[in-house]
């Protein structure tokens, strides 16, 4: 039976004994994946969750692995929390989702629900169950949106959509185990774990506060081959001793705008490895990879380009229609895409010859006396200076002309003195000149030793 006709997560996985050798690592624990054919990672029979709205709030991504695994098929709605998500937002998801139990591995989380059969512990220890699996539910899944402020937007998603751009062909020779800086909560990290299962493949999970340089030497210890994440988390990751430790020969970037000198980079670094940078949004789910070694993506993929993803440009922003486009909102009437299908991703993107350059998201222009500014574009210049690690671009407010440009920037290594610092600033801001219009140019360019980063990964993106 081809992968797209499965009717849940679980009957995709052990119809086949392909998974014998499957690992999942956590942090703490590492689970064999067939062993949940006569094992549970849940303190409750499974008929007990059937039919029901799950909330699943683990500190570990190994419990929400495991969960998602067994309750696909069984629960109605399986809803994941991610972990950096306030108690207050927390009580309103689980309302709005209508949630009657509570899937966690803490006992402390209290989200308004009472009675015994509301509260079922997920471990990483897996313990013996006589539990059958009968006829299958069709389960909604919903995902939280990444936003910076206000309650996070649910998305619901089918199995179905979740998996439509993961193709299962003809299986390496050689070994592949997965991994990614994401977490598996978020749809970018989602997809890697559903990649990795439903071809069979081992996978390494980062731990709750956990440092980069411990993921990677743990990545290095179990032969990490394949590794995802989002320009941010690649050149935070290409400044630790780590790096070196993994020798990965597919390195996939996605989130954030992939610019020139992050692809380069890791091209100088991991030169045996193919690299890849998508484009993917929650609502939208995967609408194109691009592996060509260059930013940005070729026009040839705008219209019907005969695939299943359907890709315009309206007023210089991405929608997108296809079957991987998720279902809807939850707990809102606002509609998920258009009369006609398309979805609004809100990126925007400039056309140079025969290839699509992303500028930035539309809610993050800055308003210079009426003239916009794309943060993103600013940053892709001062990130091709050679001695530009990573910068943040972002506004400040000015009594004339409303707001301003400055920026952050990390070098490769600290200026050593002030003369040092002053040389480099005029570099970046020649630079600047050269490639941007006056109004985008910084009018403070400060150097940081690291600059902060949201829980998705991405850059934090405030103004001051």
């Amino acid at each position: 039976m081809p992968q797209s006709e499965a009717k849940s997560l679980w009957d995709a996985l052990y119809r086949a004994s392909a998974l014998n050798g499957c690992y999942l690592w956590g942090a703490d624990a590492a689970v064999n994946l067939m062993n949940l054919r006569s094992c549970s990672s849940l303190e409750a029979p499974l008929e007990r969750l059937r039919g029901r709205s799950v909330l699943i709030a683990t500190r570990d991504q190994l419990c929400a692995a495991l969960a998602l695994i067994e309750l696909d098929g069984v629960a109605r709605r399986l809803v994941l929390c991610t972990p950096d998500l306030s108690s207050e937002y927390i009580a309103f998801v689980a309302a709005a989702a209508e949630v009657d139990t509570l899937v966690c591995d803490q006992s402390e989380l209290k989200i308004g629900l009472s009675g015994p059969e509301s509260f079922v512990r997920c471990g990483a220890r897996l313990a013996r169950t006589h539990s059958e699996r009968s006829a299958c539910v069709r389960t909604e899944w919903i995902l939280l949106t990444s936003g910076t402020t206000g309650p996070p937007k649910m998305v619901a998603h089918t199995l179905a959509s979740l998996t439509g751009a993961i193709r299962q062909g003809n299986r390496p020779a050689k070994q592949v185990v997965w991994s990614t800086f994401y977490d598996i909560r978020r749809y970018g990290g989602l997809q890697i774990l559903l990649r990795a299962l439903l071809d069979g493949r081992s996978m390494v999970l980062s731990g709750a506060g956990e440092s980069t340089q411990d993921f990677l030497t743990r990545a290095a210890l179990h032969g990490v081959t394949h590794i995802s994440g989002t320009p941010s988390h690649w050149r935070r990751a290409l400044m630790t001793p780590a790096a070196r430790k993994i020798a990965p020969r597919y390195v996939r970037l996605s989130g954030e705008v992939a610019d020139q000198a992050i692809l380069d980079r890791l091209r100088g670094f991991y030169e045996n490895a193919r690299i890849v940078h998508a484009f993917a949004t929650t609502e939208a789910g995967l609408a194109f990879e691009v592996d060509d070694g260059l930013a940005g993506f070729p026009a040839s993929l705008i219209g019907d380009s005969g695939g299943d993803v359907e890709i315009r440009i309206e007023d210089g922003s991405l929608h997108i229609r296809s079957g991987r486009n998720a279902a809807r909102y939850l707990g809102t009437s606002q509609s998920i895409a258009d009369e006609n299908g398309f979805i609004h991703t809100h990126d925007t993107v400039e056309r140079v010859g025969d290839r699509y350059y992303f500028t930035g998201r539309r809610d993050g222009v800055i308003n210079v006396g009426g003239l916009k500014v794309h943060p993103e574009e600013v940053e892709c210049v001062i990130n091709s200076h050679p001695s530009v690690r990573m910068s943040l671009v972002k506004s400040r407010k000015n009594p004339i002309t409303g707001a301003v440009v400055v920026a952050d920037v990390v070098a490769m290594s600290a200026p050593s003195s002030i003369k040092e610092a002053n040389s480099l600033k005029q570099e970046i801001l020649d630079a600047c000149h050269r490639e941007l219009a006056s109004h985008k140019v910084p009018v403070t360019i400060r150097f940081v030793p690291t600059l902060d980063f949201a829980p998705s990964g991405k850059l934090a993106r405030v103004s001051e």
